[in-house]
């Protein structure tokens, strides 16, 4: 398996939680956001905006993961 095949798979792996996880975070976001006036986000939108910044997430967590797993091969 090359780098990039396990790092992928990493990703699809870990994905529904990373979307899940900036899910939740979007909505406590909004909810902090209405202090100061922004109406709350739906569960459906924060669960869309989750969706959408899960990918950079997931992403960068995946590496850093097969970053310590190329560093505990050594």
């Amino acid at each position: 398996m090359t780098s990039g095949t396990g790092l992928v798979r990493l990703f699809l792996y870990l994905y529904p939680f990373g979307a899940g996880a900036m899910a939740v975070n979007v909505f406590f976001a909004s909810l902090i956001w209405s202090w100061i006036g922004w109406p709350v986000l739906t569960p459906v939108h924060s669960v869309v905006g989750g969706a959408v910044l899960g990918v950079p997430a997931t992403w960068a967590f995946a590496r850093h993961i097969r970053s310590l797993m190329a560093k505990a091969d050594q």
